[in-house]
This record gives C-alpha cells, structure tokens and sequence, in this order.
C-alpha cells in the first residue's frame, strides 16, 4: 500500500520535529514502524534503530562492564549521526527515532553522571533534542511478550526492569507519552499513530485507519 499523497503546497514550509518512540523490550516498537512507514506520507523519516545497526554490524554484545559501556557508547553516537543526517537531507516534517541519545541509560552499567560524562553531554541537552517521547509499555509475562525478535535476549523480568529504566531516564522532558500495553495489539498501534499525527502539520496527517501488521 502507497503512503497517503502529501498536500503540502512546498516541503520546505515544514516546521521540521524530531520525535522519539520508546519502549521496552517486546513493546511491539517493530510493528508500530512498520505500520508507520505505510500510513504517514513521505515528509515522515523513520530512522532505523541504531543499538540493531551496531549489533547486526558484528559489534561484540559481551557481558563485561566494560564491553557494555563500549557498546552503549557506540550505539549513542550512532545515533546522533542518524538524527543528523535526517535532518540536514531535504525538508521532512517528521524525524521519528526508534530509540533516542538517552534509551542508553536504560542500559548502561555505571550511573547516571558516568553516562553524560563519557557520552560529552547533559541531560538538559539529550531532552531537548526532541520535541516529544512516545513510551510504548512493554507487556508482562502473560500479556504477550515473546523472543519474535532475535535481537531480544531478555526474560519477561528483565524486560519490565529495563521498561521502568527507560520510563526514568527520559523523567523531565515536557511532552512525554505513554502507550499502556494492551489485549489488542490494534488499540495500541491506532493509539500510538493518533500521538504521532499531532506531531505533524496538517498537510502530511495520514486520513485512513492503519491496517493491522502482517
């Protein structure tokens, strides 16, 4: 299915808005962009994940301290490079993050002060890189969490301690959401798209309901 046709009467007349979508892991991120990629008109960039990018690149995912904080590293400034580039190439209304600078604190082994430190940024800075978090809330044990994704190496615990990590490392920014985990996946995806629409200017707001992911 064709993205909806865009009525912008000139793309560079976009406000551009960088946008983070979150999660935890099993929150159903993957199904919401996929869905995302055929709804929202082609302003709208979806940049990859780039904790997928450094892992399925060969980076080593070992479980040293010091090999965690390498990684967390990597992934961090491989996104900033992401967000960059989108936004220096054309006139998108719509920057949508599979993650952000500070999902990584989430994960990172030391404390917080260490993050930014090593990172070579402050908290005050990551928030206000984007103009909203939407936090999609990974699901319990029995209200379908699975290891679908290769990448997820997590056991439903673990994924709900990693949750509440994310839900504290982005605490402070103004227009922060939360997407609760639900019985049906499509209440959760028509939810999440209603929050992105509003990040966008009128002209590129899809006008279709989004068809289930297959």
């Amino acid at each position: 299915m064709a993205p909806p046709v865009c009525t912008c009467p000139s793309p560079e007349s976009h406000a551009r808005r960088t946008v983070v979508l979150t999660g935890g892991p099993g929150a159903g991120k993957t199904a919401v962009l996929e869905v995302i990629r055929r709804q929202l008109c082609r302003h709208t960039v979806v940049l990859p994940e780039s904790a997928g990018i450094v892992y399925q690149g060969g980076f080593p995912r070992r479980p040293s301290e010091h090999a965690r904080r390498a990684a967390q590293l990597a992934i961090f400034h491989v996104q900033v490079q992401l967000e960059r580039m989108a936004l220096g190439e054309g006139s998108p209304a719509l920057v949508l993050c599979d993650r952000g600078v500070l999902d990584g604190l989430a994960y990172w082994p030391g404390d917080e002060a260490s993050f930014f430190a090593e990172a070579g940024i402050t908290r005050e800075a990551a928030l206000a890189r984007y103009d909203a978090v939407i936090h999609l809330r990974t699901p319990g044990g029995d209200g379908g969490y699975n290891h679908q994704n290769p990448l997820r190496t997590e056991t439903p615990a673990e994924a709900a301690a990693i949750d509440a990590r994310l839900v504290d490392a982005w605490r402070g920014h103004p227009r922060r959401e939360e997407v609760a985990s639900t019985a049906d996946f499509m209440d959760k995806l028509h939810t999440t798209l209603a929050l992105l629409r509003r990040e966008l200017p009128a002209c590129c707001r899809p006008v279709r309901a989004p068809a289930a992911p297959r």
